[in-house]
Protein backbone atom coordinates (compact mmCIF):
# COMPACT_ATOMS: atom_id res chain seq x y z
CA UNK A 1 0.00 0.00 0.00
CA UNK A 2 2.64 2.45 0.66
CA UNK A 3 4.88 1.51 -2.63
CA UNK A 4 1.34 2.62 -4.09
CA UNK A 5 0.99 5.53 -2.72
CA UNK A 6 4.17 6.66 -2.80
CA UNK A 7 4.06 5.89 -7.30
CA UNK A 8 1.39 7.94 -7.18
CA UNK A 9 3.18 10.88 -5.25
CA UNK A 10 5.80 10.48 -7.96
CA UNK A 11 3.87 10.43 -10.86
CA UNK A 12 2.07 13.74 -10.10
CA UNK A 13 5.39 14.97 -8.84
CA UNK A 14 6.47 14.54 -12.75
CA UNK A 15 3.92 16.00 -13.80
CA UNK A 16 3.99 18.98 -12.22
CA UNK A 17 7.54 19.28 -13.18
CA UNK A 18 6.56 19.04 -16.57
CA UNK A 19 4.00 21.53 -16.97
CA UNK A 20 6.11 23.91 -15.52
CA UNK A 21 9.05 23.24 -18.26
CA UNK A 22 6.64 23.71 -21.07
CA UNK A 23 4.95 27.22 -19.04
CA UNK A 24 8.77 28.30 -19.10
CA UNK A 25 9.38 27.28 -22.62
CA UNK A 26 6.28 29.11 -23.43
CA UNK A 27 7.26 32.35 -21.90
CA UNK A 28 10.95 31.77 -23.45
CA UNK A 29 9.00 31.89 -27.28
CA UNK A 30 6.84 34.32 -26.65
CA UNK A 31 9.94 36.47 -25.28
CA UNK A 32 12.01 35.70 -28.74
CA UNK A 33 9.02 36.15 -30.64
CA UNK A 34 8.55 39.42 -29.68
CA UNK A 35 12.04 40.31 -29.99
CA UNK A 36 11.96 38.95 -33.42
CA UNK A 37 9.27 41.35 -34.08
CA UNK A 38 11.17 44.41 -33.80
CA UNK A 39 13.29 45.80 -36.51
CA UNK A 40 16.89 45.16 -36.14
CA UNK A 41 19.09 48.15 -37.47
CA UNK A 42 22.73 49.46 -36.88
CA UNK A 43 22.65 52.85 -36.39
CA UNK A 44 25.99 55.40 -36.00
CA UNK A 45 27.18 59.30 -35.60
CA UNK A 46 27.40 61.20 -38.55
CA UNK A 47 31.36 62.00 -39.16
CA UNK A 48 32.61 65.76 -38.87
CA UNK A 49 34.72 67.21 -42.06
CA UNK A 50 37.88 68.66 -41.71
CA UNK A 51 37.04 72.98 -42.17
CA UNK A 52 38.09 74.27 -45.00
CA UNK A 53 38.34 77.96 -46.34
CA UNK A 54 36.10 76.85 -49.58
CA UNK A 55 32.40 76.82 -49.98
CA UNK A 56 31.55 74.13 -52.24
CA UNK A 57 27.71 73.25 -53.20
CA UNK A 58 26.15 71.56 -56.13
CA UNK A 59 24.89 73.70 -58.67
CA UNK A 60 22.45 73.80 -61.67
CA UNK A 61 23.61 75.09 -65.00
CA UNK A 62 20.70 76.86 -67.14
CA UNK A 63 21.11 78.46 -70.51
CA UNK A 64 20.85 82.43 -69.98
CA UNK A 65 18.32 82.99 -71.89
CA UNK A 66 15.59 79.59 -72.71
CA UNK A 67 12.42 80.32 -74.87
CA UNK A 68 9.99 77.98 -76.94
CA UNK A 69 9.16 79.59 -80.02
CA UNK A 70 5.64 78.73 -81.23
CA UNK A 71 3.43 79.91 -84.84
CA UNK A 72 1.43 82.78 -84.47
CA UNK A 73 -1.07 81.45 -87.34
CA UNK A 74 -2.93 78.75 -88.78
CA UNK A 75 -0.93 76.34 -91.48
CA UNK A 76 1.25 73.78 -92.27
CA UNK A 77 4.70 73.31 -92.24
CA UNK A 78 6.33 74.08 -95.51
CA UNK A 79 9.89 73.63 -94.74
CA UNK A 80 12.56 74.11 -91.70
CA UNK A 81 15.88 75.19 -91.98
CA UNK A 82 17.76 74.76 -88.81
CA UNK A 83 17.94 71.77 -86.49
CA UNK A 84 18.81 70.73 -83.13
CA UNK A 85 21.98 71.66 -82.14
CA UNK A 86 22.27 74.69 -84.77
CA UNK A 87 23.78 78.03 -84.03
CA UNK A 88 21.52 80.95 -85.35
CA UNK A 89 21.49 84.34 -85.35
CA UNK A 90 18.50 87.21 -83.98
CA UNK A 91 16.41 86.94 -87.38
CA UNK A 92 16.91 84.63 -88.90
CA UNK A 93 14.77 82.25 -90.52
CA UNK A 94 13.97 79.20 -89.08
CA UNK A 95 10.73 77.56 -91.21
CA UNK A 96 8.03 78.44 -93.31
CA UNK A 97 4.57 77.96 -93.02
CA UNK A 98 1.84 77.20 -95.59
CA UNK A 99 -1.43 79.77 -94.94
CA UNK A 100 -4.06 79.19 -97.28
CA UNK A 101 -6.61 80.03 -95.20
CA UNK A 102 -5.03 83.32 -94.08
CA UNK A 103 -4.53 84.19 -97.51
CA UNK A 104 -8.02 84.02 -98.70
CA UNK A 105 -8.85 85.71 -95.89
CA UNK A 106 -6.52 88.54 -96.84
CA UNK A 107 -7.53 88.84 -100.23
CA UNK A 108 -11.10 89.45 -99.23
CA UNK A 109 -10.29 92.03 -96.60
CA UNK A 110 -8.51 93.68 -99.54
CA UNK A 111 -11.15 93.00 -102.08
CA UNK A 112 -13.75 94.60 -99.08
CA UNK A 113 -11.09 97.79 -98.43
CA UNK A 114 -11.82 98.92 -102.60
CA UNK A 115 -15.41 98.63 -101.83
CA UNK A 116 -14.76 101.15 -98.93
CA UNK A 117 -12.95 103.00 -101.21
CA UNK A 118 -15.45 103.31 -103.32
CA UNK A 119 -18.20 103.71 -100.83
CA UNK A 120 -15.95 106.34 -98.82
CA UNK A 121 -15.32 108.26 -102.76
CA UNK A 122 -18.83 108.42 -103.49
CA UNK A 123 -20.10 109.91 -99.84
CA UNK A 124 -17.45 112.44 -100.17
CA UNK A 125 -19.00 113.61 -103.07
CA UNK A 126 -22.16 113.83 -101.95
CA UNK A 127 -21.10 115.55 -99.31
CA UNK A 128 -19.25 118.21 -101.30
CA UNK A 129 -22.18 118.81 -103.90
CA UNK A 130 -24.52 118.80 -101.02
CA UNK A 131 -22.56 121.38 -99.49
CA UNK A 132 -22.53 123.90 -102.23
CA UNK A 133 -26.17 123.20 -102.92
CA UNK A 134 -27.04 124.29 -99.40
CA UNK A 135 -24.80 127.63 -100.14
CA UNK A 136 -27.98 128.56 -102.45
CA UNK A 137 -30.10 127.06 -100.20
CA UNK A 138 -31.34 124.57 -102.83
CA UNK A 139 -31.37 121.64 -100.62
CA UNK A 140 -31.98 121.67 -96.12
CA UNK A 141 -29.68 121.77 -93.48
CA UNK A 142 -31.03 118.44 -92.83
CA UNK A 143 -29.92 116.47 -95.90
CA UNK A 144 -26.50 118.27 -95.53
CA UNK A 145 -26.05 116.67 -92.40
CA UNK A 146 -27.57 113.45 -93.74
CA UNK A 147 -24.49 113.31 -96.21
CA UNK A 148 -22.03 115.08 -94.15
CA UNK A 149 -22.91 112.24 -91.51
CA UNK A 150 -22.79 109.60 -94.71
CA UNK A 151 -19.19 110.44 -95.72
CA UNK A 152 -18.14 110.42 -91.48
CA UNK A 153 -19.57 106.42 -91.56
CA UNK A 154 -17.63 106.06 -95.26
CA UNK A 155 -14.55 107.27 -93.46
CA UNK A 156 -14.74 105.13 -90.49
CA UNK A 157 -15.85 101.92 -92.57
CA UNK A 158 -12.54 102.74 -94.29
CA UNK A 159 -9.89 103.10 -91.82
CA UNK A 160 -11.81 99.27 -90.10
CA UNK A 161 -11.11 97.88 -93.14
CA UNK A 162 -7.84 99.41 -93.68
CA UNK A 163 -7.19 97.65 -89.78
CA UNK A 164 -8.60 94.12 -90.82
CA UNK A 165 -6.39 94.49 -93.77
CA UNK A 166 -3.39 95.17 -92.13
CA UNK A 167 -4.06 92.83 -89.28
CA UNK A 168 -4.08 90.05 -91.59
CA UNK A 169 -0.92 90.87 -93.50
CA UNK A 170 0.96 90.88 -89.93
CA UNK A 171 -0.99 87.37 -89.50
CA UNK A 172 0.59 86.35 -92.77
CA UNK A 173 3.84 87.67 -92.23
CA UNK A 174 3.89 85.14 -89.51
CA UNK A 175 3.84 82.50 -91.75
CA UNK A 176 8.41 83.16 -91.78
CA UNK A 177 9.44 81.98 -88.48
CA UNK A 178 12.40 83.89 -87.25
CA UNK A 179 14.73 83.19 -84.20
CA UNK A 180 14.11 85.75 -81.88
CA UNK A 181 17.66 86.31 -80.01
CA UNK A 182 20.71 84.58 -81.05
CA UNK A 183 21.82 81.37 -79.93
CA UNK A 184 21.38 77.46 -80.60
CA UNK A 185 18.08 75.22 -80.99
CA UNK A 186 17.68 72.33 -78.30
CA UNK A 187 14.84 71.10 -80.11
CA UNK A 188 12.41 70.64 -83.67
CA UNK A 189 9.18 69.26 -82.66
CA UNK A 190 7.65 69.63 -85.83
CA UNK A 191 8.39 67.90 -89.14
CA UNK A 192 7.09 68.64 -92.78
CA UNK A 193 3.66 68.90 -93.55
CA UNK A 194 2.30 68.92 -89.58
CA UNK A 195 -1.07 71.28 -88.96
CA UNK A 196 0.08 74.00 -86.95
CA UNK A 197 -2.26 76.12 -84.31
CA UNK A 198 -0.96 79.83 -83.34
CA UNK A 199 -0.20 80.02 -79.88
CA UNK A 200 0.87 77.87 -76.65
CA UNK A 201 -2.68 77.32 -75.76
CA UNK A 202 -5.21 73.91 -76.68
CA UNK A 203 -3.38 72.27 -79.66
CA UNK A 204 -0.39 75.05 -80.40
CA UNK A 205 2.40 72.64 -80.57
CA UNK A 206 5.97 73.99 -80.03
CA UNK A 207 8.03 74.32 -83.16
CA UNK A 208 11.54 75.10 -82.29
CA UNK A 209 13.33 75.54 -78.43
CA UNK A 210 16.10 78.39 -78.61
CA UNK A 211 19.04 79.13 -75.92
CA UNK A 212 21.35 81.13 -75.49
CA UNK A 213 24.55 79.49 -73.85
CA UNK A 214 26.92 82.25 -73.26
CA UNK A 215 27.14 83.06 -70.97
CA UNK A 216 25.33 80.45 -68.75
CA UNK A 217 23.17 80.50 -65.74
CA UNK A 218 24.37 78.61 -62.48
CA UNK A 219 21.85 78.53 -59.84
CA UNK A 220 23.00 77.12 -56.62
CA UNK A 221 21.38 77.15 -52.99
CA UNK A 222 23.45 78.54 -50.43
CA UNK A 223 22.88 77.33 -46.58
CA UNK A 224 21.60 79.85 -44.26
CA UNK A 225 24.45 79.84 -41.99
CA UNK A 226 26.98 80.67 -44.98
CA UNK A 227 24.56 83.34 -47.13
CA UNK A 228 25.91 86.43 -45.38
CA UNK A 229 29.66 85.55 -46.84
CA UNK A 230 27.93 85.47 -50.27
CA UNK A 231 27.25 89.00 -52.29
CA UNK A 232 27.56 90.25 -55.53
CA UNK A 233 30.56 90.68 -57.91
CA UNK A 234 32.42 87.72 -55.59
CA UNK A 235 34.44 85.64 -57.64
CA UNK A 236 33.61 81.73 -57.61
CA UNK A 237 34.14 78.93 -60.57
CA UNK A 238 32.96 75.61 -61.47
CA UNK A 239 33.78 72.33 -61.41
CA UNK A 240 32.05 69.35 -63.52
CA UNK A 241 33.16 65.54 -63.67
CA UNK A 242 33.16 65.52 -67.25
CA UNK A 243 35.96 67.96 -67.26
CA UNK A 244 37.86 66.69 -64.00
CA UNK A 245 40.88 68.93 -64.93
CA UNK A 246 39.55 72.32 -65.87
CA UNK A 247 37.88 74.81 -63.37
CA UNK A 248 35.76 77.46 -65.42
CA UNK A 249 35.43 81.08 -63.75
CA UNK A 250 31.97 82.68 -62.71
CA UNK A 251 30.67 85.50 -60.73
CA UNK A 252 27.74 86.01 -58.44
CA UNK A 253 26.10 88.29 -59.94
CA UNK A 254 22.49 88.39 -57.86
CA UNK A 255 21.00 86.78 -54.97
CA UNK A 256 17.45 86.10 -54.17
CA UNK A 257 18.11 88.25 -50.99
CA UNK A 258 15.53 85.97 -48.65
CA UNK A 259 15.89 82.69 -47.02
CA UNK A 260 13.80 79.73 -48.57
CA UNK A 261 11.68 78.71 -45.79
CA UNK A 262 11.50 75.27 -47.17
CA UNK A 263 14.70 74.41 -47.37
CA UNK A 264 16.71 77.25 -45.63
CA UNK A 265 18.72 78.26 -48.32
CA UNK A 266 19.68 81.56 -50.34
CA UNK A 267 19.13 81.16 -54.02
CA UNK A 268 22.02 82.26 -55.97
CA UNK A 269 22.69 82.96 -59.63
CA UNK A 270 26.42 82.61 -60.98
CA UNK A 271 27.02 83.91 -64.67
CA UNK A 272 29.56 81.69 -66.28
CA UNK A 273 31.18 82.64 -69.67
CA UNK A 274 30.74 80.04 -72.24
CA UNK A 275 32.47 81.24 -75.28
CA UNK A 276 33.65 77.94 -76.24
CA UNK A 277 30.33 76.03 -75.79
CA UNK A 278 32.10 73.77 -73.45
CA UNK A 279 29.77 73.73 -71.07
CA UNK A 280 26.38 72.33 -71.41
CA UNK A 281 22.84 73.97 -70.24
CA UNK A 282 21.29 71.43 -67.65
CA UNK A 283 24.83 69.79 -66.53
CA UNK A 284 25.31 69.66 -62.86
CA UNK A 285 27.97 71.10 -61.35
CA UNK A 286 30.06 71.88 -58.23
CA UNK A 287 30.13 75.72 -57.48
CA UNK A 288 32.86 76.74 -55.30
CA UNK A 289 33.28 80.20 -53.50
CA UNK A 290 36.40 81.61 -51.87
CA UNK A 291 34.91 82.11 -48.21
CA UNK A 292 35.34 80.17 -45.10
CA UNK A 293 33.14 77.94 -44.25
CA UNK A 294 30.98 78.68 -41.15
CA UNK A 295 30.16 75.52 -38.74
CA UNK A 296 30.88 71.90 -39.04
CA UNK A 297 29.73 69.85 -41.91
CA UNK A 298 28.64 66.31 -41.14
CA UNK A 299 28.53 63.71 -43.63
CA UNK A 300 26.97 59.95 -43.60
CA UNK A 301 27.32 56.44 -45.74
CA UNK A 302 25.53 56.83 -48.97
CA UNK A 303 23.23 54.11 -48.24
CA UNK A 304 21.49 55.76 -45.31
CA UNK A 305 19.79 57.76 -47.49
CA UNK A 306 16.17 56.89 -47.87
CA UNK A 307 14.53 58.78 -51.36
CA UNK A 308 10.89 59.26 -49.85
CA UNK A 309 8.19 61.81 -51.64
CA UNK A 310 8.89 64.84 -49.49
CA UNK A 311 12.61 64.36 -51.06
CA UNK A 312 15.89 62.65 -49.63
CA UNK A 313 15.62 61.82 -45.79
CA UNK A 314 17.72 59.96 -43.34
CA UNK A 315 15.99 58.10 -40.94
CA UNK A 316 17.31 58.75 -37.29
CA UNK A 317 16.53 56.63 -33.70
CA UNK A 318 15.82 58.70 -31.22
CA UNK A 319 15.92 57.93 -26.92
CA UNK A 320 13.02 56.05 -27.22
CA UNK A 321 14.44 54.11 -29.76
CA UNK A 322 11.87 55.13 -31.84
CA UNK A 323 12.94 56.41 -35.78
CA UNK A 324 12.49 59.92 -36.72
CA UNK A 325 12.57 60.58 -40.42
CA UNK A 326 14.93 63.85 -41.17
CA UNK A 327 14.57 65.50 -44.70
CA UNK A 328 18.28 66.19 -45.54
CA UNK A 329 19.54 69.26 -48.00
CA UNK A 330 22.81 67.53 -49.64
CA UNK A 331 26.19 68.76 -50.64
CA UNK A 332 29.06 67.13 -51.98
CA UNK A 333 28.45 63.17 -53.00
CA UNK A 334 31.62 61.88 -52.43
CA UNK A 335 30.43 58.01 -53.46
CA UNK A 336 30.47 56.49 -50.54
CA UNK A 337 29.89 59.13 -48.30
CA UNK A 338 27.12 62.67 -48.61
CA UNK A 339 27.69 65.81 -47.35
CA UNK A 340 24.74 66.82 -45.29
CA UNK A 341 23.84 70.65 -44.85
CA UNK A 342 21.18 70.46 -42.73
CA UNK A 343 18.77 68.17 -41.35
CA UNK A 344 20.83 66.25 -39.24
CA UNK A 345 23.25 66.79 -36.05
CA UNK A 346 26.50 65.29 -34.85
CA UNK A 347 24.62 63.60 -31.79
CA UNK A 348 22.09 62.05 -33.72
CA UNK A 349 22.16 58.11 -34.28
CA UNK A 350 21.62 58.08 -38.09
CA UNK A 351 20.45 53.94 -39.75
CA UNK A 352 22.72 53.01 -41.81
CA UNK A 353 21.31 50.61 -43.93
CA UNK A 354 17.60 51.77 -43.39
CA UNK A 355 14.90 48.92 -45.01
CA UNK A 356 12.55 50.77 -47.10
CA UNK A 357 9.57 49.55 -44.95
CA UNK A 358 10.69 51.31 -42.35
CA UNK A 359 7.94 54.24 -40.73
CA UNK A 360 7.89 57.33 -39.10
CA UNK A 361 7.74 56.98 -34.98
CA UNK A 362 8.33 52.76 -35.84
CA UNK A 363 9.99 50.88 -32.57
CA UNK A 364 13.59 49.82 -33.80
CA UNK A 365 16.56 47.83 -31.86
CA UNK A 366 19.96 48.87 -32.52
CA UNK A 367 23.47 47.51 -32.87
CA UNK A 368 26.18 49.07 -33.50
Amino acid sequence: MVAALVAVVGLFAAGALSIKARAKEQVALSSETARLAVTTVSAGYPQPEPRSNELELPGSVQAYTESPIYARTNGYLLHWYKDIGAAVQKGELLADLDTPEVDQELSQAQAARQQMVAAEGLARTSADRWRELRRTDSVSQQELDQRTSDYAQAQANLAAADANVRRLQQLESFKHVYAPFAGVLTRRNVDIGALVNAGNGGSGKELFNLALIDPLRVYVSIPESDAPSIRAGMRAWIALAEFPASRFSGTVVRTANAIDQNTRTLLTEVDVPNKAGRLLPGAYAQVHFDVPVNGSRLSVPSSAMLFRSEGPSVAVVGPDNRVQMRHILIGRDFGTSLEILQGVRANDRVVQNPPDALENGQAVRVVP
